[in-house]
């Protein structure tokens, strides 16, 4: 395979996956507009219930992405047992985590809303409580419909998720006027839930009648569960770990940013929201680039720097193009939101100061799918987590000099130690299986022997 032909197989899986993330971001947008006109302590309610909602992502990424590259590496390989184990793996890891969060949350929903919004005095409290008393427990479909998508990227489809996503978040939309009105923010957690549950019947509808996983059923698992269960949270972890810190890293900075003041924190708020449009297309190459290594190494091809070099020049490509259309847009896109003048003063140049943040985050996260689909996502993460500690001082000390430009020049110097660990990491990194995907293959035979 070529250099073209990787190039086309990442945007191929990419591109419905981007459209995936970008149907989720802005149904959650809308649905937040809905909820707005219930008044302030709705808005508060179920901003910190998608908070939360955002943390749990990452906990059942551990079960979907290593799913995701289990199922592509046993394609790769045209081995139908591994593949069943790969499944069987994922599903019975998501089960696992189902409980602890649906009904633990469920039973803990008021300390929970206490906790998150400084004290039950809060008066978002009854409603946050609320909200959770439906969206914890709505977590076992969310949970349920994540792993799936794993299963179907992994297989290769990446065009059936985003349908599904197109049709979840679709009916979301069309309920929450109803439901929002009658029931409140009760309503919004029902519309979100119940466009959900019908997504994951046509998705399982979909995953019987894939002839790949037809013929996988038919086989022989390679694994017992619970060796196909432990290989599938081996693997996933890392992923869990990288995107959890992440979310954690951003959570922070807005402490950060809460230091200079209203009007920053509201355009802080604001830019952001305008940044992950365009760093969703960073991470849907990423997973492009996970599921193309990993099927590419089942088959017993390494083209791992091949792979490496065409992500990271499509890469650079998406980050520059959002770096330059930010800088000459920022304006008219603050002012898109409603931000007042001087929110939207502040926001824009965040805006126009995020370009070498942007190209390298999309080299990171363009090269992070190799390693990932290779197996070497434990070092991943560990660099991550390194690179959050090293953004949050230099956001603290850098925004009290520049103000809210200093944060972005803070993210830029963070992720440029990043890029250069991971590129250190790469070029260390020798032909043939990665490190960790030889542990982990003979600790699966070593147990299933």
């Amino acid at each position: 395979m070529n250099a073209t032909a990787h190039r086309r197989t990442l945007v191929r899986l990419a591109g419905p996956v981007y459209l995936e993330l970008l149907a989720s971001v802005a149904a959650g947008i809308i649905n937040m507009v809905w909820v707005a006109r219930l008044g302030g302590e709705a808005v508060a309610a179920v901003a910190v219930a998608t908070n939360v909602e955002n943390l749990l992502l990452g906990v059942v990424l551990m079960a979907a992405s290593g799913t995701t590259v289990l199922v592509a590496r046993a394609r790769g390989a045209g081995d139908p047992g591994a593949l069943r184990s790969a499944v069987r793996g994922g599903v019975a890891l998501g089960a696992l985590l189902v409980p602890p969060v649906a009904i633990g949350g469920y039973l803990l929903r008021d300390p929970l809303a206490a906790l998150l919004l400084g004290g039950s005095g809060h008066p978002a409290h009854t409603l946050a409580t609320a909200y959770f008393a439906i969206s914890l427990p709505g977590t076992a479909v969310f949970f349920a419909t994540t792993v799936l998508d794993g299963v179907l990227k992994g297989a290769g489809d990446t065009r059936t998720p985003m349908r599904l996503a197109f049709l979840a978040n679709g009916l979301i939309l069309a309920l929450d006027p109803l439901l929002v009105h009658a029931h409140g923010v009760e309503g919004a957690a029902v519309s979100t839930v119940a466009g959900r549950t019908a997504a994951l019947a046509l998705g399982l509808l979909a995953l019987r009648r894939s002839t790949l996983l037809k013929t996988a059923r038919a086989a022989r698992p390679a694994l017992g569960t619970a060796a196909a269960l432990r290989r599938t949270a081996a693997t996933g972890l890392p992923m869990s770990v990288d995107f959890v810190a992440r979310m954690a890293g951003a959570l922070a900075l807005v402490s950060v940013v809460a230091r200079l003041g209203v009007t920053e924190i509201a355009a802080y708020g604001i830019a952001t929201k305008a940044m992950y449009v365009a760093t969703m297309a960073f991470y849907a190459l990423r997973q492009a680039a996970a599921i193309h290594t990993a099927h590419l190494l089942g088959a017993g091809s390494d083209r791992r720097r091949a792979v490496g070099r065409e992500a990271l020049v499509l890469g650079g490509l998406l980050g520059a193009g959002a770096g330059v259309l930010l800088l000459l847009a920022a304006g008219p896109v603050m002012r898109g939101f409603g931000a007042d003048p001087a929110v939207a003063g502040a926001g824009a140049l965040f805006l126009r100061c995020l370009g070498p943040y942007l190209l390298l985050m999309a080299g990171f996260i363009a090269l992070a799918g190799v390693f990932e689909g290779s197996g070497g996502s434990s070092r991943l993460a560990r660099i991550t987590v390194a690179g959050v500690l090293v953004q949050l001082p230099l956001a603290y000390v850098l925004s009290a000099a520049l103000g809210l430009a200093g944060v972005p020049v803070a993210m830029a110097l963070a992720m440029a130690a990043q890029c250069a660990a991971l590129g250190l990491l790469h070029r260390r990194t020798p032909p043939g299986a990665g490190p960790a995907q030889e542990e982990s293959d003979t600790g699966v035979r070593s147990r299933s022997a």
